[in-house]
């Protein structure tokens, strides 16, 4: 496929359907949350931000433990969307390093970074599996005006004993008009 060729039509509403239909399975929300809430908690420890001809530096001593903490936090986003089954760990996790972002990375990336990590890590706790879709029952032909179709034939449908009129219809040889009265019934 060259780059003038378009796109088979259609292609789009499929790939949306189908990321829907993915995003619909796992808590999507709650980890892309938690990843937004690791990038300013491991960005300003790093950043000189410049205020005209000022410099500030936003370095801290605590550096290293804000780059672990926002790579943990990104790591457990995506842990989130791909590993939905740990999503309680991870909830918990995320919560738990989003408050310990507070003392060791400028407040928790100046606040955002924290709310992001604390409200995604309890959409993640919060967070359980839909049931699956009912199925939907078969419908049926409602063209005619009701009752039995017309191929059935009442005569035909029941089933009648084949044997000539007057014979014992049992096969049991438990009946008292075979002289059995019961007594074989046991074996």
């Amino acid at each position: 496929m060259s780059a003038e060729s378009p796109a088979a039509p259609g292609q789009f509403a499929h790939r949306r359907q189908q990321f829907r239909a993915w995003r619909g399975t796992r808590p999507f929300w709650a980890g892309l949350l938690v990843m937004i809430g690791g990038l300013p908690i491991m960005y300003f420890p790093y950043a000189h931000l410049k205020l005209g001809g000022l410099t500030i530096a936003m370095a801290t001593t605590a550096g290293a433990g804000s780059l672990i903490i926002g790579v943990l936090l990104v790591v457990l986003g995506f842990t989130l969307w791909f590993q939905k089954h740990v999503r309680t760990f991870a909830g918990i996790a995320a919560i738990m390093l989003g408050l310990v972002s507070l003392p060791v990375s400028n407040f928790g990336g100046f606040i955002v970074g924290f709310l992001f990590a604390l409200f995604g890590g309890a959409m993640a706790v919060a967070w359980a599996p839909g049931a699956p879709p009912a199925e939907e029952p078969a419908k049926q032909d409602t063209t005619g005006e009701g009752g039995a179709p017309e191929a059935t034939d009442y005569d035909t449908t029941l089933l009648r004993p084949v044997n000539p009129v007057g014979e014992p219809n049992d096969l049991s040889g438990t009946s008292p008009v075979n002289g059995a009265n019961g007594r074989h019934s046991a074996g």
